[in-house]
């Protein structure tokens, strides 16, 4: 039986306010859906930065796609988003999902896992999450995803498909939730195992 890590890994978690987490990953991976469940099991806050810009989107009452246009000529949107995820990483006691999240937390994050599926996974995810026909789902995704290159690209100097900043990378696509949780768990618990957070 697969331990839990509310007994596991919570009694060695001496002091789970210490701890940042950061996961990363494209749309449809799996990145906010592994954060909650990590977040869950270890008590500690879950922050999204995807939601941050979705909170955006409704409050002005735009679609994501709209927003993402407009995200290419005003770079306070990203701005917001990444100056919050480096306000949370800095309170610690946190796992962070966000394609940035891992740079924008910097020296501050204690383990950069990066999520990964492929295309064809994901938009099929994305299809059934959002109930649209996998065509949308592409179209919109791999435009919204080509819109967040360049600008991460222009504004920050930044290449998302640079993987190196990140210490483990799992790949979701060829494993079910409970298959892709079980990994993500057991890579959680061997870091804070060679840790003392004393």
């Amino acid at each position: 039986m697969q331990r839990s890590l509310d007994k596991s890994i919570r009694r060695r978690l001496v002091d789970p306010g210490k701890i940042v987490i950061v996961i990363g990953g494209l749309h449809g991976t799996g990145k906010s859906t592994y954060a909650k469940i990590l977040a869950r099991d270890l008590g500690l806050r879950h922050v999204s930065a995807g939601q941050l810009f979705r909170e955006i989107a409704e409050e002005r009452d735009l679609s994501l796609e709209n927003l993402n246009e407009l995200a290419c000529s005003d770079p306070s949107l990203d701005q917001y988003v990444d100056k919050r995820t480096k306000e949370e990483a800095a309170e610690k006691g946190v796992i962070i999902d966000g394609q940035l999240a891992a740079v924008m937390a910097g020296d501050t994050a204690d383990l950069r896992i990066l999520i990964t599926a492929p295309e064809k996974t994901r938009m099929e995810r994305i299809s059934r999450r959002d109930s649209i026909s996998l065509a949308e789902a592409s179209e919109r995704t791999l435009q919204r995803e080509r819109a967040e290159h360049d600008r991460y690209q222009k504004y920050y100097g930044i290449d998302v498909a640079d993987v190196s900043i990140y210490d483990v990378v799992v790949d979701s696509g060829s494993t079910t939730i409970e298959e892709a949780t079980k990994i993500l768990k057991s890579v959680v618990e061997d870091y804070i195992a060679k840790q003392s957070w004393r």
